[in-house]
């Protein structure tokens, strides 16, 4: 991991612990590696548009909490500068999402994640993609 001193781990729970939104939405860690990351969580009624589905910012807000720690995992100080999302089916009350970030590539400065957004039977509701800016400032 570059020459930073703290594990993915760690990483992350300097972010997720000072992070009130991930905790409002629920979010759980289920894996994180250098690259790498997957929550997990419930939707709740809260959470839903006027059609009775979850509304979109939900697999958006999950799948961009798994961008910003999959690219923090390296040790260095990363932000977003651009985000995509795609929705390919409905999520409803109770469902139970996981979003799986992995990188596809990463330079000096700039790095690309796709993050994938799956029910809880397998089915892809998000296709998310996230480029990050890689500051210079490690995690200590």
């Amino acid at each position: 991991m570059e020459n930073s001193p703290l594990d993915p781990l760690t990483i992350f729970h300097r972010m997720f612990d000072n992070d009130p939104f991930s905790h409002w939405m629920g979010m759980e860690l289920v894996s994180i590696d250098e690259g790498a990351c997957t929550l997990k969580m419930k939707v709740r009624a809260e959470m839903l548009n006027g059609f009775g589905v979850a509304h979109g910012g939900i697999t958006f807000s999950l799948a961009d909490s798994a961008f910003a720690f999959a690219c923090n995992s390296r040790g260095r100080h990363t932000v977003s500068i651009h985000c995509s999302v795609e929705h390919a089916a409905p999520v409803r009350e109770g469902d139970e999402l996981t979003a799986t970030a992995t990188e596809d590539h990463l330079g000096n400065q700039i790095s690309n994640y796709a993050i994938t957004v799956r029910k809880q039977d397998g089915t892809s509701v998000a296709f998310f993609r996230g480029v990050a800016y890689r500051k210079k400032e490690e995690w200590k």
